[in-house]
């Protein structure tokens, strides 16, 4: 697939099939993930894949899904076959900006956006483009009840959670309100040269 089509089929999907995921394409949608930019080749992120069914739905519930049911929204956090859990550690940053070739980069404190997060949008975004170029769908949520996932899933205090993508073969699903919306034109959000 070419990548603009890659870019143009990317939506975030709600609803999934019972079809399991090929593991071999699971293990190139995660290398293409973990090759993610990360400020001075830090590679602070980390993936936890959940496949079993039982530890799934402990996570839909963990993300409230039965309230989103309770919306008319199909169970989709549940019904995905896989759940990517994706992570950052702040801490892998510090160390690293604290090493030789890094010290005349300044202190991580100093740095006018924390990267470490931008980081680890960079991987989400490449599980969710990977996805597609499989042939599969993905979707990506995020949780108000972090502390909860982190000690469901045995994440080390130093590692933060930002999010869960679910992957899997896309069913028919309601879509979001917000897609009303509209999706900006380019005069909206592009500028050149100045704002």
């Amino acid at each position: 697939m070419q990548f603009e089509e890659v870019v143009r089929r990317r939506r975030i999907v709600r609803n999934y099939t019972d079809e399991p995921v090929e593991p071999a394409a699971l293990e190139r949608i995660l290398d293409a993930a973990r090759r993610a930019p990360s400020a001075g080749f830090s590679q602070g992120q980390a993936f936890i894949v959940i496949t079993e069914p039982q530890r799934r739905r402990r996570i839909a519930e963990i993300a409230d899904e039965p309230a989103y049911v309770a919306e008319g929204f199909d169970p989709w956090i549940s019904r995905a076959p896989v759940h990517v859990v994706v992570c950052t550690s702040e801490q892998i940053y510090r160390d690293r900006y604290a090493e030789p070739d890094k010290t005349s980069a300044g202190n991580a404190d100093d740095w006018p956006v924390p990267y470490w997060w931008v980081d680890a949008g960079a991987a989400m975004m490449l599980l969710l483009l990977a996805a597609v170029d499989e042939g599969l769908a993905a979707g990506f949520l995020g949780s108000h009840a972090m502390p909860e996932l982190k000690s469901e899933l045995g994440i080390p205090e130093a590692v933060e959670p930002i999010g869960i993508v679910t992957i899997g073969h896309a069913a028919p699903d309601r879509r979001s309100g917000s897609l009303a919306r509209g999706r900006k034109n380019a005069a909206e959000v592009v500028r050149r040269e100045t704002w």
